[in-house]
């Protein structure tokens, strides 16, 4: 076949084409048809015009109609949550993954002061009382009684729907707080995380010496596994944008800003998310005392497993070993 007389056979279907893809998203919804059958066409018209080595122009024309028609299949195909489903499934576990240093270093220092003052409150039961409020103490440990009426409910709230607002907007407030603390040269999210850790070790020590154990525990397991860390994560962020405004490694102290802020983003976003499950399950399932504790506490475990193994090996990328390839040797 002759250049000629290929451009004569096909160009009428390569013009129908150009209209329907440049047209509205009208036109091409009604022509959805017509338009797979003009695509698989035009595709196969760009495979002969190279094999037979025609004019570069023809190849050129055929070849941007070809990538017009993948730009509309992509966009249609395409799930309008699917960034969101990437940052959860790669984005997000590989950031925090690539900040394993310092997260570690926030979450020793948070786990170790809350378990410490939760220790040393257990075996002396007075030292909560001179840390804390009397006031609180008795607030905290009317929500654990379950003979009160507002039994694992916070104070002046009702229902689950009240809850979980509550939740929210404490859990927010306090990451939030952490991570914008780091404005101040980075003490400030290490004041906070140091702070939180001291409190929550210190009420539930309390609440554990004072026999409520049993409520308290199972009450908090589940979504303590997604609220705790997301305090330390959103410590960490705030530490890493007052690092970076001292430590700029050769870096003006703007760029080293934004770059610490393109790192601490993912983070702190994820991190909030991660709050806003953790209010979920604190509202409509760690509250559900009708539920056995041994249930409860197994679903807390299961939690805490989850999240680690999504930060150890969610979006990692596994290849096989060629067993061809010698050990080194």
């Amino acid at each position: 076949m002759t250049e000629q007389s290929f451009i004569q056979r096909r160009s009428n279907i390569w013009n129908e084409f150009s209209v329907l893809v440049r047209g509205n998203k009208q036109d091409l919804k009604k022509g959805a048809i017509q338009f797979v059958k003009r695509y698989r066409e035009i595709t196969q018209d760009l495979n002969t015009a190279k094999a037979n080595a025609y004019d570069p122009v023809l190849i050129e024309r055929l070849n941007a109609l070809v990538n017009e028609g993948n730009q509309i299949l992509y966009s249609q195909h395409t799930l309008p949550f699917k960034p969101f489903i990437n940052f959860l499934l790669k984005t997000f576990p590989q950031k925090v993954r690539s900040q394993w240093k310092g997260i570690l270093a926030s979450a020793l220092l948070f786990y170790g002061i809350m378990f410490l003052f939760g220790l040393m409150c257990v075996h002396f039961p007075d030292m909560s009382g001179d840390l804390i409020s009397k006031n609180e103490l008795d607030s905290m440990e009317r929500m654990y009684n379950p003979n009160n009426y507002n039994y694992l409910k916070p104070h002046s709230v009702s229902g689950e729907a009240d809850m979980f607002g509550y939740y929210i907007y404490n859990n927010i407030s306090i990451a939030f707080r952490t991570f914008a603390g780091g404005i101040f040269a980075g003490i400030g999210s290490l004041f906070f995380l140091c702070f939180n850790a001291g409190i929550i070790g210190i009420i539930g020590g309390h609440l554990i010496g004072a026999g409520y154990a049993n409520t308290f525990i199972p009450f908090v397991i589940a979504h303590g596994a997604f609220e705790l860390n997301a305090i330390v994560f959103s410590a960490h962020a705030g530490l890493l944008l007052g690092y970076s405004f001292f430590v700029t490694k050769g870096l003006s102290r703007s760029a080293s800003i934004k770059k610490a802020g393109q790192d601490a983003f993912p983070i702190i976003a994820g991190s909030a998310l991660m709050l806003v499950l953790a209010a979920v399950i604190e509202a409509f399932w760690s509250s559900n005392y009708d539920m056995p504790i041994q249930v409860r506490i197994g679903a807390g475990i299961v939690c805490w497993v989850f999240v680690l193994f999504y930060f150890l090996f969610a979006g990692r990328t596994f290849t096989k070993k060629n067993p061809r390839q010698g050990n080194g040797s």
